[in-house]
């Protein structure tokens, strides 16, 4: 059996300029459908047991992010359930990564991917259970359903409470949190869990761009839209996946907004949020910063020392959820970022950043909620 690859599946993305030499090739990360973006790759190397094989993405200096392949390590498994990292350089614009199978069939991929199928499942695991109603927010531009799960034992709620994912969809650590999160909030032991449950609702999006995720892009939806400079303007023509939530946002009511990222560059896990918007209060910026130290306070993954430059006064980019989402309703909204690297400030050199740390961290985002939202309302 020779050697070979392929992407032809659920969130594949890579192509094969030429095989050049028994276990070596030279490949090219595909472009997100009429954009420039690209930087997820996920395919199956086959036939390549015992092979020392030698995989050349060619194209890896013009990606949306190519400072960030600087000490990035790509990410494999023969399971398709525990991930690892693989030896992996970048130089003049070539990203290699080196890779010796033991078995006839090997995935690598920019991180642990997280399929429509596993979405669908998730959906169906988490509607039976109670107190969960789901709901469908509208279809995407491809035809596919855009979920929303409701969670609540309250008849009367006093907080609403929104979280999605995934606007971007190669960052597919953010569904691995939301599966932590939502395996939590609905569970029937869980004190915590079962306490907010019966003060608030939650109303969760686990993806947010199913037409990117399975068309294996990195950041924009079936039309090239980025998602996340759509709130402003949203159209059902260009990002109907943003109008349809901020509608039901305005029919909900929003006390609290977490929007859950991937950062290809920096490795730490970090907030972002909304200092920049022209209606800002000083109560807002009281729950921001209690909650990224309650959240540091709660998980060695998380820090608050390193991340994005803060917008100056007025200067918030408007189009992006957290700002459109805290100007609109006056509410604590914030971006969670988590790295496509690993967690420096607390390292695993096998698995680097994983789907398992990723749920554990939404696991205690839940705690960093419960520190801060009895105050929630000014």
């Amino acid at each position: 059996m020779r050697p070979s690859i392929n992407a032809a599946f659920d969130s594949g993305n890579i192509e094969v300029v030429a095989q050049t030499g028994p276990a070596a090739f030279d490949l090219t990360i595909r472009k997100d459908h009429q954009s420039d973006f690209y930087q997820w790759f996920h395919f199956r190397l086959s036939g390549a047991a015992g092979h020392s094989c030698t995989l050349r993405i060619v194209n890896a200096g013009g990606a949306a992010y190519p400072y960030a392949w600087a000490g990035y390590r790509a990410c494999y498994s023969e399971d398709r359930q525990t991930w690892t990292r693989l030896e992996t350089h970048y130089a003049d614009g070539v990203l290699t990564i080196n890779v010796t199978p033991t078995l006839n069939a090997g995935w690598i991929a920019y991180f642990a991917p997280y399929s429509m199928e596993r979405h669908h499942d998730l959906i169906a695991r988490m509607a039976v259970r109670p107190g969960v109603t789901l709901s469908m927010l509208g279809e995407t531009l491809d035809g596919q359903p855009l979920d929303c799960l409701s969670i609540t034992d309250a008849e009367t709620p006093a907080r609403k409470l929104w979280l999605i994912a995934r606007q971007h969809p190669g960052e597919t650590m953010a569904e691995w949190w939301m599966e932590g999160l939502l395996e939590r909030l609905t569970d029937p032991a869980d004190a915590l869990a079962r306490k907010l449950r019966r003060q608030h609702v939650f109303h969760i999006v686990p993806n947010m761009n199913p037409d990117g995720s399975r068309r294996g892009h990195l950041r924009t939806n079936a039309v090239g839209t980025n998602l996340n400079r759509e709130w402003q303007t949203p159209t059902l023509e260009r990002s109907p996946e943003v109008y349809r939530v901020l509608e039901a946002m305005h029919r909900t009511g929003v006390d609290f907004c977490l929007d859950v990222h991937g950062d290809e560059a920096l490795p730490h896990n970090f907030i972002a949020g909304f200092e920049g918007i022209p209606s800002i209060t000083d109560h807002q910026l009281s729950l921001l910063a209690r909650y990224k130290a309650a959240l540091a306070a709660l998980n060695p993954d998380f820090q608050t020392r390193i991340g994005y430059e803060i917008a100056k006064p007025g200067a918030a980019n408007m189009t992006m959820c957290t700002n459109a989402v805290a100007e609109a309703f006056g509410c604590l909204a914030m971006t969670l970022e988590m790295p496509f690297k690993d967690a420096d400030d607390n390292p695993d050199p096998i698995h680097g950043w994983s789907p398992e740390r990723s749920k554990h961290l939404g696991r205690s985002c839940l705690d960093a909620l419960a520190a801060v939202i009895d105050d929630l309302r000014a």
